[in-house]
């Protein structure tokens, strides 16, 4: 089978089997595939539409998103993960609404200059909305093409990626560019999955190597493990009277660069003082919640939540501080972390009951 037959293959599958009825394919604008390539990095597609879904009712085009806050735009995107998506897309958005009269540039290049958009973005986004000839490699085209050339190195290498961009160049058909660009990533998300691969329905199995190794599994090799360092931090949950929740935003870079969070102190049996000393209140009664861990790429964070009542006037804290009181309803008002929210959720249930 050669380059031609795959891509035929491929495509007559995607006819028959092939996803087209995805919300962001419906009135494909460049626009609309931008948002939706962004929200499906690292992220599988089920997970996605309703949150898209909701971006897109709130920013149904470029300037409603250029205009919007960094806030509400963290806000809807609140438990959908790696936050720096949101803030590079918010941060896109109005440097094409300044500067290239609030039209997204329409060369792979151009797009390459914006925030958050690399080739693989870049070129679906082209391929996808205006059916420009350019190759992608995200993770399931990866897969895909590590599994017909049967490639035995991880494909984080950089020797591994360059062989792979070659090679989902080369398969390139000259027509129906969005069509084939849909149709390899749907077989890899359908058919050449991770775990339990479905080969017999698959359009290009006789040309596989790992199929034809009857090991398709062993393909791709996963990235070279690494004991994560533990980290620790202690986070104090404070309320006031009116029952609102005192919210601090976090630095711009780093780990939830952005978003709002809890005020952090050294330990849990610091926490008293550390509040009458940093934030002026004595606190009422203290709880100590159980540790709550979370996995990031890099490392563990194991947080141990303290919630207080502060006892004294609240409203001396305000925005200027990067600090404010925050009613716990809607929970979706700003850009939360996932484990903050998972917090707020325990802190609101715990408040009802009692």
């Amino acid at each position: 089978m050669n380059e031609d037959d795959f891509s035929q293959h491929l495509l007559a599958w995607f006819d028959s089997y092939g996803r087209k009825d995805l919300p962001w394919q419906q009135n494909p604008t460049l626009y609309r595939i931008w948002i939706s390539e962004i929200m499906l990095q690292q992220t599988q597609v089920a997970t996605v539409i309703p949150y898209y879904q909701r971006f897109i009712k709130r920013f149904p085009d470029l300037p409603a998103l250029a205009c919007a806050s960094v806030d509400e735009v963290l806000g809807l995107w609140t438990g959908l993960g790696y936050y720096a998506r949101a803030r590079r897309l918010h941060q896109a958005a109005r440097i094409v609404w300044e500067t290239h009269e609030g039209k997204l540039p329409t060369t792979l290049e151009a797009l390459m200059e914006l925030p958050g958009i690399g080739r693989s973005t870049g070129g679906a986004m082209l391929a996808l909305a205006l059916d420009q000839r350019h190759p992608i490699l995200d993770g399931n085209v990866k897969r895909v093409l590590i599994r017909q050339e049967a490639i035995e190195h991880w494909p984080g290498q950089p020797k591994v990626e360059k062989q792979l961009w070659q090679r989902a160049t080369t398969l390139l058909p000259q027509t129906r560019l969005a069509d084939y660009t849909q149709a390899i990533m749907d077989l890899g998300a359908t058919v050449c999955t991770r775990y339990r691969p479905r080969c017999p329905s698959c359009p290009v199995k006789e040309t596989c190597q790992a199929h034809l190794q009857a090991n398709p599994e062993a393909y791709p090799q996963p990235r070279p493990r690494k004991r994560l360092p533990l980290r620790t931090t202690c986070m104090l949950i404070l309320l006031n009277d009116q029952g609102e929740v005192l919210l601090e935003r976090r630095p711009p870079t780093g780990i939830w660069g952005g978003l709002w969070s809890f005020p952090e102190c050294p330990s849990q049996t610091e926490a008293a003082p550390w509040c009458q000393e940093q934030l002026g209140w004595p606190l009422g009664e203290v709880q100590n919640w159980p540790s709550l861990r979370h996995h990031f790429t890099h490392f563990t964070l194991d947080i141990q939540p303290v919630v207080a009542r502060i006892r004294g006037e609240s409203r001396q804290v305000m925005e200027p501080n990067g600090r404010v009181w925050y009613k716990m309803e809607p929970l979706y008002k700003r850009g939360l972390p996932a484990p903050i929210l998972r917090l707020l959720k325990r802190l609101r249930e715990q408040s009802k009951g009692e």
